[in-house]
Formats: structure tokens, sequence, C-alpha cells
């Protein structure tokens, strides 16, 4: 492993030049697309090429029926802006053993974008150095990007003192009654519900003594909890975070905290940088960052909330492309961001009450922590051998690329996430527990990848979220500068705080191998640079296996580890990885084993060199052992060291831009 340093110089620039598996060059069929093309050619060559992959699509559904070799949809250089998500099912799969191709034409950067380019430009405020400019009647965005770097909505404090309410807040003033677009604004909560959220609500409305009245069901799913009292001590039957948003203890029992601060709000608008949009009015507002000239800047506004969407689909390949400029609405609704964890959310009226709560509270839906996981901007469910190959993932700002229920057999590889405002790359969910058969995540590979400053809006998010799952491998990745956790694998096993099993559920081999991560846990805490939570097997033969990985420098000394095996974590090998510059623990589990009652979680833990470490041990069904104290990098085994992140074919991902 080199530093990363070394490796930008080292390394050629651009993504990797990934050879398709399963091409079969000789007998395939070629569908053309180019953005100077048009949807009445018949796309078979590049002077007759098709303008939109929506075309291209419909076409390909009259070559894909009976293949004798791959079908390619191959992508000529520009931007495609997608007026409607690219929507694949069944239809669309290759046959036959092939594939049908979706790839950049040679030397060209194709990018799927949703964004709408934002123009004419002026001056409204010379004071302030506000700039406007219109926009599509109708348009909703949380993101606006200037020249492809990522601006600020406007934000600040309250410039009143807000004091809790069972509805929302008194205020010591009325400074903000008059604040334009009251229901757009939005109160965030850094640390709201646990040291690892970032709570977001919607204000409803403020009268005109200043009193805000918050959004629901936002507001009431981050501050109410249904309360176990046959418990003793009683707390929340959702046995996760506190009760209510800023309150330590498990029980809501005290007021709440005004935000840590305000968002969306034109009159915060005062930074360079900053946007704000004005929807009744259809007018976006910025304030330029030094060197930006507004008449010539290039602006876009994310507009779709999906840019690829596949259900039931085998056989595809997408190679080479640059998916972009992408949104996410719900957070900006009533509905809010009332986060559990790694952006899983309570949702719907009462859902604070019932949602994912099953034997705990009265009429609580099952299966136990089933909470609403984070969208991303391309999804895929139910999907069998679907490969993404040498892409780009950035300017999105939901979830980058999620493989959800019933995926089998699909690889992502040699792809860069980054400026990704939720999770880089999620992997099963957490509503089937006991999936069996088709339903279940399983054989899915995640390798070679850059993945960093994803999270980079919804903080609480992951590099890689991974939540019931068998036979999963996430392998050679680098994963770096992230406000929290790097990977997080696994869900449900909070019940053990109260003596209680974890959920049942499938999990069963999954591997987590020979990745680099570092600098994580910028802001946020209680997470590590690999986190485990809940039954991720039944031994140590079928349980989870983190071996070779090279972690260090884990910023945020409050709380958490480097390697972090929380709640109804079991049969664990934690084994030949490398921990150091960490302001935490290498190793983190204390939890008992409540299926056998035999001690601790039976953990294997060996051969690891770490700055903070454990003392040896073998009690209790915890397995401590041959592990190597070291005081500098330099004692690490080259053998972990250079076999961790990036193969030397992807190392020239670490130099990738975007178009």
């Amino acid at each position: 492993m080199r530093t990363p340093a070394v490796l930008a110089v080292v390394a050629a620039a651009g993504l990797v030049a990934w050879q398709v598996p399963g091409a079969h060059a000789a007998t395939a069929t070629t569908v053309y697309v180019s953005p100077s093309g048009s949807d009445a050619n018949p796309g078979t060559s590049p002077a007759q090429a098709v303008q939109t992959p929506s075309r291209a699509r419909q076409l390909v559904r009259g070559l894909n029926q009976n293949m004798t070799g791959d079908v390619r949809v191959e992508l000529a250089d520009g931007t495609y802006r997608l007026a409607a998500p690219l929507q694949l099912d069944a239809g669309d799969s290759g046959t036959g053993g092939f594939n049908v191709v979706w790839t950049a034409a040679a030397g060209a950067r194709p990018v799927l974008s949703g964004g709408v380019p934002v123009t004419g430009w002026k001056q409204v405020d010379a004071g302030r150095n506000i700039w406007s400019a219109p926009v599509p009647a109708g348009l909703n965005t949380r993101q606006l990007y200037v020249n492809g770097k990522r601006a600020t909505r406007a934000r600040g404090s309250a410039p009143v003192t807000l004091s809790w309410t069972a509805t929302g807040y008194t205020a010591s003033g009325n400074a903000m009654s008059t604040w334009r677009n009251p229901g757009d604004i939005e109160f965030v909560y850094q640390g709201g519900l646990g040291a690892w959220t970032e709570i977001r609500c919607s204000v409803g409305r403020i009268a005109t003594d200043g009193t805000v009245t918050m959004g629901q069901p936002c507001w009431d799913n981050s501050n109410q909890r249904h309360i176990k009292t046959d418990w003793n001590p009683p707390r929340t039957a959702n046995l996760v975070g506190p009760g209510r948003l800023g309150n330590p203890g498990p029980e809501p029992g005290g007021p709440g905290i005004p935000p840590t601060s305000v968002e969306n709000a034109f009159e915060l608008l005062d930074s360079a940088g900053e946007w704000y949009l004005d929807r009744p009015a259809a007018t976006v507002y910025y304030i330029p960052r030094s060197g930006e000239t507004m008449s010539s800047a290039r602006v876009e506004a994310a507009a779709l909330e999906k840019l690829v969407t596949g259900t039931g689909v085998a056989n595809v390949v997408f190679n080479g492309l640059q998916f972009s400029y992408a949104t996410w609405l719900r957070p900006s609704t009533d509905e809010g961001f009332s986060e559990i964890q790694a952006g899983y959310t309570i949702t719907g009226t009462n859902g604070f009450a019932v949602q994912g709560l099953c034997q705990f509270a009265p009429g609580g839906t099952c299966p136990y922590g089933s909470w609403t996981k984070e969208p991303a901007n391309v999804s895929f469910v139910n999907s069998r051998n679907v490969q993404f190959t040498n892409n780009g993932f950035v300017h999105l700002g939901a979830s980058g690329l999620d493989f959800g229920n019933g995926s089998a057999g699909n690889l992502v590889k040699g792809n860069v996430f980054t400026d990704i405002s939720g999770n880089g790359i999620e992997l099963g969910a957490v509503d089937k527990p006991l999936a069996t058969g088709a339903d279940r995540t399983s054989n899915n590979t995640i390798a070679d990848n850059h993945i960093f400053s994803a999270a980079v809006e919804y903080k609480g998010g992951v590099g890689i979220l991974v939540g019931y799952s068998e036979r999963t491998t996430i392998t050679h990745n680098q994963i770096d500068t992230l406000t929290y956790t790097a990977i997080s694998i696994g869900w449900g096993g909070w019940p053990d705080k109260k003596g209680l099993p974890a959920q049942p559920n499938f999990s069963n081999h999954n591997v987590i191998s020979n990745n680099l991560i570092f600098n994580y846990m910028t802001v946020l805490n209680d997470g590590g640079g690999i986190y485990t939570q809940g039954r991720t097997g039944t031994s140590f033969s079928t349980g989870e296996r983190i071996t070779g990985n090279v972690l260090h420098d884990q910023k945020n000394p409050k709380g958490g580890h480097v390697v972090y095996t929380d709640n109804g974590a079991a049969y664990i090998t934690i084994k030949g990885n490398a921990m150091y510059n960490s302001s935490v623990s290498s190793e983190g589990h204390d939890h008992n084993d409540t299926t056998s009652g035999t001690g601790k979680d039976p953990m294997d833990i060996e051969g690891n060199y770490w700055t903070k470490g454990r003392a040896d041990t073998t009690a209790n069904g915890l397995i401590v052992k041959g592990n190597h104290p070291i005081t500098s990098p330099s004692q690490i085994p080259a053998s972990i060291v250079t076999n961790a992140g990036l193969e030397p074919a992807y190392q020239g991902l670490l130099n990738w831009k975007p178009v």
C-alpha cells in the first residue's frame, strides 16, 4: 500500500480501462447513442445514433430476445439530460448467457444527468454580492452546483432564543416571523437522536409573535417514543437512541433542544458559496465564491430524484458512465429526516409508536428494526448479475448506488463515489431478515472502488451500508474522508440491551478484507472504520470475517472504535488487520451472549497490529490472542500494508475527476 499522495503521482489519470466480463465482440450488436443524435434514427451507426437512453432501451428490447452475443448500447461523449429516470425491468435483461452492456464509446465520458442548467444570472444586491437567476416553474431541489462544486444552502443560527414545546418552540422575539417561505425552512440537529445522527425537520409555520410550529410527522417522530414501563429501568421500545431530541437518556423525561443550525432561509444568505431557492418565485439566489464569474459559470440544479432504476433485471452491465445531478426531496417535506442510524429513518404518522417495534409496542410493525432506508439515485431490486464497472457517481443528493432486497451475484468494481449527500453504496435492506430463496441478498461483490466525501449532507451516512445479506465480499476498496462510519454491516442487535436475542436473520459468510480506510468519523461519533451490528452468522464457520484491512486516522475522540462490533454481533473473526493513529480503541466489543448465556458474544480476535488494543483473553467465548501492540505504522508487516486498498490496476481511480 502506497500512501495516497504517492499513488496520485504514479497512477495514470482517469478510471481503469475495464474489460467487461462476458463480452463477445465478434457477435455483438451495437445501438449507438449521442446527445447530437435523433430518436428518429435507427441507432445502427454513430452517424445514425439515437439521442436518448430511453429510445436506446426501446431498441434493445427488439434485440435481446434470442441473443447470440452481447448487445452494446454505446454512448458517445456528452451530457444526456434525462427527462425521467431510465427504468429497466426483466424485459431489458441479457439472455442466452449474454449481457446488455451500457458503455461509453472509446475515449468518451458520457454523463447521465438529472440536472437543469441555470442561466440568466444578474446581480440583485451589490452590497452583499447576491445574484439571482430564473428556474423552471415548479422546480424543487436541495442541491446546486457551480462549476462542478456543490454550493451550500443558506444556513446559520436562529436569531432568537428558541424554547422547546410539544409542538415546536416559543421564541424570545419575532425576528423570524417575517422570513419568506417559512414552510421551506429546515431545522438541523447534529447529534440530535444519538451522537451518530443528524436530524432534519421542516418548519410548519411561524406565528407573528415568533412561535414556531414544526412540521409533522417529523417533529413527533423525533421527540416521542413508546416507553416500555415493564422494563427495569423503563426505556424506549425501539431500544436505540434517546427518547427526544438532545436528551441524553433513553426516556423523554425533559425538554428537547433548539436546532444546532437553521437552513434554507433567504435571510441567512450571507456567505460566499451559499444559495437559496425561492420556490414560489421560481428564482434562485447565490453569492459567488472568489473567482466565480456568474455570466460564464456552469450552474446545475439537481432535479430528478432517480437516474436509473432496475427491478428484476439480469445480465446488464454499466461501464464508463458518470451519474450526476440528482436530488432527494423527502427531507424537505414534513416527513423530514428523523434518523435512527446510517440513514435509516422513522417515517409516517405515529411512526415513533409503531414502526419496526413489532413485539415491543402495541400495533408495532414487524420485523423489529424495519425502519425506512435512505433511497439511492441509482437503484436496483431483485436483480441478478448486474455489473457496475469503471463508472463515476458524483454530485448526488441521496445515496449513490443501491442494490436492495433480492439482489444476487452483482458486481460493483472499479468505480468512484464522491460528493454524495448520503451513503455511498447500499446493499440489502432490513425489512426481510428471514427472507428465503430469490428474496435473499446474496453473493454480491464490492471491490476496488474509491469512496470518499460521501455523507456530505446527511452526516450520519456511511461509505458502504449492508443490511441483511449472505456471502457478501467487500474487498480492496479505498474509503476515506467521511463524516461518520466507513463500512456498516448488519442490523437488529439492540434487543441485547434488555438481555434479549438479536433479530434472527439469514446473514452469513460475509467477508470484509484488504480495504484501506482512513480519515473517517470527522464530524459524528460512536461509529468506526468497520461497524457490525446484529447477528451475521451462527458459528465461526458461517460468521463474518474481517481480515487484512488497514485503518488509520479516526478523527473523533468522543466515542466509537476502529473495528466496532456493537449490539448483538457475534461469531466474527477479526484477524490480521492493522489499526493506528486512532483517538479511540482499536477494537470494541462488550456485549453479552443472550442466546446461550455463556458470557460475552463469541469473537475471535487474532494477529492484529494495533496501537490501542485489548489484552489477551479466552474467557466467556471471547478469544483475543496473538495480537501485536505497535507504536508506529512502520511496525506493520509489509504484506498487510501493500495488500490493502486499491489493487494496482485500479490506482488510477485516485486521479479521477468528474466531467
